[in-house]
């Protein structure tokens, strides 16, 4: 995997690539997620380690515009119907679940979410979430313990 820049500095490439790396990982194990042998958080765990980990590689430099996070919510609803329809309790029917429910459902943040959570600041540095921890962006490796400035 590699990063796509462009002379503008427009990172919009290297998301639709990301996005059609991600749908094609997506038809490679739609036969998994679509089968009734598999429980619906190995479902999940299939979507979080597969889908979800090849299109948010190199998501902590992007700046996502309006279009990107519409795009991104997309591709997770369309994932997110391995929750299949639901039976419709007053009429007897079965019915598609709405975007609103499907989020409810998955129980997680969304893929937009995620995105905001890992972007680094200025320094190149982003928070490691819940540890309190900081990571530069260039090298991976452990800083440490981050202050508060408090003493």
């Amino acid at each position: 995997m590699g990063t796509t820049l462009t002379n503008q500095n427009s990172i919009q490439e290297e998301i639709k690539s990301r996005l059609k790396s991600g749908n094609a990982c997506y038809r490679s194990v739609q036969n998994l997620l679509s089968s009734s042998l598999l429980s619906k958080n190995l479902k999940i765990k299939i979507y979080r380690t597969i889908i979800l980990a090849v299109v948010l590689y190199g998501c902590e430099t992007w700046s996502l515009i309006l279009r990107e996070e519409r795009r991104l919510r997309v591709l997770e609803n369309r994932v997110l119907r391995i929750f299949g329809p639901e039976r419709d309790e007053v009429a007897g029917d079965w019915r598609k679940l709405h975007n609103g429910e499907l989020n409810d459902l998955y129980c997680s943040p969304t893929i937009v979410r995620v995105v905001e959570s890992k972007r680094m600041d200025g320094r190149g540095i982003w928070r490691v979430w819940g540890r309190g921890e900081a990571c530069t962006g260039f090298w991976w490796r452990y800083v440490g313990k981050e202050t508060t400035g408090e003493t």
